[in-house]
């Protein structure tokens, strides 16, 4: 029944403008455990949905595999998080990528830093990481990297973006030479034309990699403040600190509805444009998150 919800849902769908091309194909993150908390995902995703696995400092290794399996098993695609700061060895890098192929057929990865400030071992960044040949090794079919459109203050603690473009350099050096795609999926944004305007830089530099533009999907507002502080999202905050300065929508859920319809209308005057499609950060939970996108992925 939940399944021909899910249908029913599509047929519904209110008329928009735009959303439907920029939501095609777009991805979602879960963990472990409010992945738990779903009893099956065939009732909330479209068949195939790219499902990343965020990997939280501490997260046991079985319990990401195991939701690897699980999801995989319900036929859609899977992207565990490789957090560089987290592995302790080359060697449990290895055991790692061994078990998500070994139990679960995985062939796909978002390779990132890592959110805690001292390392484990080793590896202190993603391009550490991917500098192992593992992946590659591997038969890693797609590799996905970070990316941060209004910078990142653990990586330039100036306040400029020199260090994150001298990674994404890197990063566009190193898709040349491996056999995987690599794209970007950048933090979460509240306003397009911060995202739009780095886009365009990075093509004007010779970047060419994809990108994938992470939004939240609806929360309350004061949610998202939190996440948005904690998470160092700069220019975008803006957004979130007027709405919540009226008090008529203070009460109402944030929906990603503006954001995404000015990144639809970008893309559609720039076929060229790096911008390829959204990743949802079900940050006020995946049910409402998916049930917001199955609501809108009709709208034109």
């Amino acid at each position: 029944m939940a399944i021909l919800n899910f249908a029913r849902r599509n047929a519904l769908a209110p008329t928009g403008e735009g959303l439907a091309a920029i939501l095609d194909g777009y991805s979602i993150e879960v963990m472990p455990r409010t992945a738990d908390k779903v009893d099956d995902f065939r009732a909330l995703l479209p068949a195939g949905t790219r499902v990343y696995i965020a990997h939280i400092d501490g997260t046991p290794i079985d319990d990401m595999v195991r939701t690897a399996a699980r999801l995989i098993a319900q036929g859609f695609e899977v992207m565990p998080h490789f957090a560089a700061r987290s592995v302790p060895d080359a060697a449990t890098l290895s055991d790692w990528i061994a078990r998500y192929q070994g139990e679960a057929g995985i062939t796909q990865g978002l390779i990132l830093a890592g959110g805690i400030d001292a390392a484990r071992g080793p590896f202190d960044s993603s391009m550490q990481l991917l500098e192992t040949g593992a992946f590659d090794r591997a038969g890693f079919t797609h590799l996905h990297v970070a990316g941060h459109p209004e910078g990142n203050r653990d990586i330039d603690p100036d306040g400029s973006d020199t260090m994150v473009m001298a990674a994404l350099r890197w990063k566009n050096a190193f898709a040349a030479r491996t056999d995987a795609e690599v794209a970007i999926a950048t933090q979460f944004v509240f306003d397009a034309a911060p995202v739009i305007a780095w886009a365009d830089r990075l093509k004007a530099e010779g970047i060419a990699l994809p990108i994938h533009v992470g939004v939240a999907g609806p929360a309350k507002l004061q949610t998202l403040i939190r996440f948005a502080i904690a998470c160092g999202v700069g220019a975008s905050l803006n957004v979130l600190q007027k709405r919540a300065m009226d008090v008529s929508r203070l009460v109402k859920p944030y929906e990603p509805t503006a954001v995404l319809r000015d990144l639809a209308r970008h893309r559609a005057e720039n076929p060229e444009s790096l911008i390829k499609q959204a990743h949802i950060f079900p940050l006020g939970g995946i049910t409402a998150a998916a049930h917001w996108v199955s609501d809108h992925s009709g709208d034109t």
